[in-house]
């Protein structure tokens, strides 16, 4: 990706070397909240509740801590990223005639403290409605690049990019609608319908390349494969295939790896919104 000289954005929040402490709750219902928050966003609440318990977490400062070159041109590679989704998306939604709202992005170490809640790095990525905030710990990366063979700077740049997506998702009030609806259904019915959030927020990245493409040239030869590789490399049916060795689909929440490959090209090759409404589309 074509990124050294792109403009970086105002909007990181770098909290890494912050540590988190743990101060006493009054009672475990906020930690409850925060599981059903995290499961709303595909995640599963066990992980809230196994490592949060009965106790509220705070951050706290901590001494500088040393980092590498590699990691501090990492943190400069995504600030050019989230700077080139906000100059994308702020045409966008000026064209439609409206005002896109930049979030920001918080980089951290190890465990974060959000308005959804208490996070820790093995969660991956996400972002928060509540607070209009992406969470990344760029540790990720390594686990992309080696435990899911998926290397390659936009591949990085996917990811943050499908995590906008869920942010432009918010602004255009279809995350309330879906929150909303998906109180009525079954487990199964709603999953399915998580499964069709996520992949319309591949389908927004892949928008976001399309538009970056036409006006800046950001591509290299190869990166769109890497990020299809990223795709397929994050899909339920592969992440379900390592970790227990067989594939339950009903209880997929963000789609098979064709699935999210597919819906990411939908908008990488149309640059249009309205290619991206997985939600009517009759076939994933």
């Amino acid at each position: 990706m074509r990124w050294e000289s792109g403009r970086r954005s105002d909007n990181v929040e770098d909290r890494r070397g912050m540590s988190v402490g743990r101060g006493v709750a009054g009672g475990g219902i906020g930690i409850v909240v925060i599981a059903l928050i995290a499961m709303f966003f595909g995640v599963d609440p066990s992980i809230v509740l196994n490592q949060a318990g009965n106790i509220a977490p705070t951050e706290q400062s901590a001494a500088p801590q040393s980092r590498s070159p590699e990691e501090d041109k990492l943190a400069d590679f995504i600030s050019v990223v989230l700077a080139d989704t906000e100059d994308t998306w702020t045409t966008l939604f000026r064209q439609d005639g409206g005002q896109y709202a930049k979030p920001k992005l918080v980089l951290f170490s190890g465990a974060v403290e959000s308005a959804c809640g208490h996070a820790q790095a093995a969660m991956g990525p996400f972002y928060c409605p509540a607070d209009s905030k992406v969470y990344l710990d760029l540790s990720f990366f390594n686990d992309l690049a080696q435990r899911h063979d998926a290397p390659g700077d936009f591949a990085q740049a996917y990811v943050v990019a499908h995590e906008i997506g869920h942010h432009v998702q918010n602004l255009l009030g279809i995350a309330d609608k879906v929150h909303a609806s998906r109180q009525r259904m079954s487990e199964e019915a709603s999953n399915e319908v998580q499964v069709r959030m996520e992949l319309q927020a591949d389908c927004l990245a892949g928008v976001w390349t399309h538009h970056a493409q036409k006006q800046r040239q950001i591509l290299d030869q190869g990166d769109i494969e890497e990020a299809l590789g990223a795709a397929a490399a994050v899909g339920d049916d592969r992440l379900q295939k390592q970790a227990r060795g067989y594939v339950v689909p009903e209880s997929f929440t963000h789609g098979s790896s064709a699935q999210r490959a597919k819906w990411f090209t939908a908008g990488a090759k149309t640059g249009d919104l309205n290619a991206c409404n997985t939600f009517k589309a009759r076939s994933l």
